[in-house]
């Protein structure tokens, strides 16, 4: 069966909004966007490369793939990160959208998420990589699909924001793998203790 992989940049305090820009979620009046900015290093982009190395499909909420259709779909065919995501097999779960024409190789998941989700499980390949999409991860967290969480932990405490987990949502995790870069974040990867 294959494996669910949650990548997602946080602070200590757990929040994952809008780490890359100002203007990338703004809901809740969140007024920090782009606070991974000052804390990033080359090495990490290296590391997220070769994870997403690992799968050949993505599953993202709305609001994290219509971002990256934006950024990734016109980048030059040069782009090695680009034509990564690019090539990847693409599920976006959402109810509003009426196509999945804006990202090469995508479809719509618009009903049944969990059960959606264990068929894409039980279908042959790699692993699925999921990042952003809070709701998504939310959903995934409280029906048991998630295999494993890589953490970007990033060294700053935001008191606000949307979170990885959600409220109330209680697991234990096992830490399997552990990196320090350079400028202070710390890569985190778990798995849920399902004993």
């Amino acid at each position: 069966m294959r494996k669910i992989i949650v990548s997602e940049f946080v602070s200590l305090d757990g929040v994952m909004q809008a780490p890359g820009g100002a203007e990338e979620d703004t809901d809740g009046g969140f007024k920090y966007g782009g606070w991974t900015m000052p804390y990033w290093h080359d090495d990490m982009g290296a590391a997220l490369f070769e994870e997403i190395n690992q799968a050949d499909t993505l599953l993202l909420g709305r609001k994290t793939w219509q971002g990256h259709a934006e950024a990734f779909e016109p980048a030059p065919a040069d782009d090695p990160f680009a034509g990564l995501l690019n090539g990847l097999q693409k599920y976006v779960v959402s109810t509003t959208l009426k196509s999945a024409d804006a990202w090469r190789n995508s479809t719509i998941i618009s009903g049944n998420v969990v059960e959606e989700v264990r068929k894409l499980k039980e279908q042959p390949g790699k692993d699925i990589y999921v990042d952003g999409s809070s709701v998504l991860v939310h959903t995934l967290a409280q029906a048991d699909l998630v295999d494993e969480y890589h953490l970007l932990v990033f060294p700053i405490v935001l008191g606000s924001g949307k979170k990885v987990f959600p409220d109330g949502f209680y697991t234990g995790l096992k830490l399997t793998d552990s990196k320090a870069f350079p400028s202070g974040v710390m890569l985190l990867r778990y798995q849920p203790d399902r004993k």
